[in-house]
């Protein structure tokens, strides 16, 4: 199938506005990669420090065999993360197996966004990822390693480690993941716990029967948000192994797979004849490759700030118009909550990563000439992994959805349009996830009420003062001003208001979780309200209008332009829980749509 019009157009535009970035980048590689294997260039004291814990150390001084270096984000405070723990003894039996050698690099903090809801420390969370991307950097600094395994599946932490490998992209990586936990309680069921808890109907005791019944054993949360899109992400950009994604932890196949993925490291370094460097697979149609399956599968709001930061490790230069303009082309394959009922479990059962990278390749929507870790080209992903008496095998994946209530082919698609639009208007650049909000609440036009934080938002409902048709205005939340939290702890106060009939959109320069839902939200506003954006002249009453059809955001009052912007007042959030070690951040910060980044 020929490429499709839109995705050649898009990646010529994107190749040709990151022409010199690239072209820096792949010297920089080209430069780090001289001289093959870098042990070799290692003196003999630096080799022994690194080895004299390891067994078979005599082994590890010679470059006949490759040694891999391990970066987890192990903790067991997060359930995804939780079975990393006994990763690194699998990885290096693993790796002694296929004649290697493997030892933990380094670890990079994860923090929980899902503990951080609505908390102060969420107004670190987006920062995490850069310090994750610097961890990662000291992790690999030591030089000794052919490649390496990465160990990260939530919501900063996988954008941090694709930055760090970018940033080493002479060295091969392969992505390990860790699965989903198995169903619990039906994510519309928490949901609607939730509402009933904002609205009084039921009390705290229910509230946490039905969190702990959601989230109720080690596994990746099941709903369809950042951690979720993340794996996808890794597998349609070629950065992990086929079908990888959606295997529940603590499985044979998942141990499997696990096995796999050390294996094929070893196989893809310098030492041998198929070297599959980084910097080989992260190209510009990689990028555009993860984009399409961003939008196919109504993926998180948090990759358009995401996946422009690890674009520009890799020399890459997305923009916003690159997401919107692949969305006007893509049709919305999957269903997955909060964009429908059923949870990944279900959508791997009904055909998962295969079938649909499948469909997209049939359409032409996706690039299908790449280098990934699991050889040249994308069709490798069409298949999904079986474990056998003989071993792992992949086999073809499903020809047809097994549920056309999650997943549908191209050609009978849920939407026509993929479920990410970009506004803009007078009140800046925002974008918008539509693929769970209904078509009746695409457009609102109400009066604004304005907000500095959620809290006051969360008070003003307990007070019953919103009783009309209202644009939640939310600002100085963004990434100059505090870091840039997630609001999503305001989705069930915004939903009681709907439910009780009110139009209501929140429209804030902070974001909201990968998992937001039915809420209409204008998110991400640029320029934001801490560097004097449009966001800072609004004032209660003014009508705002959010049009997702026609893409706009404005403010409708006539003097709105001439206004002086209302002044961020830093105090607040300059401290407590740590925030005080992130000032140079705060201050340094990247706009959000270059990727809202100190690093890249």
């Amino acid at each position: 199938m020929a490429l499709h019009d839109t995705i050649a157009r898009v990646t010529d535009r994107i190749r040709e506005r990151s022409a010199d970035s690239r072209a820096a980048y792949l010297a920089k590689i080209a430069r780090a990669a001289k001289g093959g294997p870098r042990r070799a260039h290692l003196a003999c004291g630096n080799q022994a420090h690194a080895y004299a814990a390891m067994p078979g150390k005599a082994d590890m001084a010679g470059t006949d065999r490759p040694n891999i270096g391990i970066v987890t984000a192990y903790n067991d405070m997060l359930s995804a993360h939780q079975p990393y723990e006994h990763y690194p003894g699998l990885i290096r039996r693993a790796a002694q197996a296929a004649g290697a050698t493997a030892q933990v690099a380094g670890g990079v903090p994860a923090m929980c966004d899902g503990v951080t809801q609505g908390r102060a420390g969420m107004e670190l969370s987006l920062f995490s990822r850069d310090v994750i991307a610097l961890a990662a950097g000291i992790a690999m600094s030591h030089d000794v390693f052919d490649a390496a395994v990465w160990l990260g599946i939530c919501d900063k932490i996988v954008p941090g480690l694709v930055i760090a490998a970018a940033t080493f992209g002479h060295v091969p990586a392969v992505f390990l993941p860790g699965g989903p936990m198995p169903s619990g309680l039906p994510n519309a069921e928490k949901a609607r716990v939730r509402e009933d808890f904002a609205a009084g109907r039921v009390g705290r005791e229910e509230l946490m029967a039905a969190e702990m019944a959601s989230y109720h054993a080690p596994g990746t949360c099941t709903f369809y948000g950042t951690a979720n899109t993340n794996q996808m992400l890794m597998e349609i950009m070629g950065m992990q192994l086929p079908g990888s994604s959606f295997v529940n932890p603590n499985t044979p196949l998942r141990e499997a797979l696990t096995v796999a993925g050390v294996t094929r490291a070893a196989q893809i370094t310098r030492l041998g004849n198929d070297w599959r460097p980084v910097s080989a697979i992260l190209d510009e149609r990689a990028f555009v490759n993860g984009i399409v399956g961003l939008m196919a599968t109504g993926g998180s709001t948090n990759h358009l700030i995401h996946l422009p930061a690890m674009a520009r490790a890799a020399g890459v230069i997305l923009d916003l118009q690159d997401f919107h303009d692949i969305s006007q082309s893509v049709p919305l394959l999957a269903r997955v909550y909060p964009n429908g009922l059923a949870d990944v479990n279900h959508f791997h059962a009904a055909g998962g990563m295969g079938f649909l990278i499948g469909q997209l390749l049939d359409a032409g929507l996706l690039h299908a000439d790449v280098r990934t870790v699991a050889g040249d080209g994308l069709d490798h992903y069409r298949a999904e992994p079986k474990l056998s008496e003989t071993g792992l095998t992949w086999v073809p994946g499903a020809g047809a959805s097994l549920n056309d209530r999650i997943l549908r082919p191209a050609a009978e698609p849920f939407a026509i349009m993929g479920g990410l639009h970009l506004l803009a208007g007078n009140l800046g650049q925002a974008v918008i996830k539509v693929s769970a909000v209904k078509p009746d609440l695409h457009v609102i036009e109400a009066p604004a009420r304005i907000f500095t934080d959620q809290d006051q938002v969360k008070a003003a409902f307990r007070a019953g003062e919103f009783t009309a048709d209202t644009v939640v205005v939310v600002r100085f939340q963004g990434p100059r001003a505090n870091g840039m939290p997630e609001l999503h702890s305001l989705t069930p106060t915004l939903s009681v208001l709907l439910d009780r009939g009110l139009r209501v959109a929140l429209v804030t320069d902070g974001r909201m979780s990968g998992a937001s839902g039915k809420v209409p939200a204008a998110i991400h506003v640029t320029p934001e309200a801490g560097a004097g954006g449009p966001l800072a002249r609004l004032r209660d009453g003014d009508m705002v209008r959010l049009d997702a059809a026609a893409g706009t955001l404005d403010c409708l009052e006539p003097d709105f332009g001439g206004r002086e912007p209302a002044l961020f007042d830093p105090a607040p959030n300059a401290e407590g829980l740590g925030r005080e070690l992130f000032a140079a951040f705060r201050a340094n910060v990247s706009p959000v749509e270059r990727g809202a980044s100190i690093v890249v």
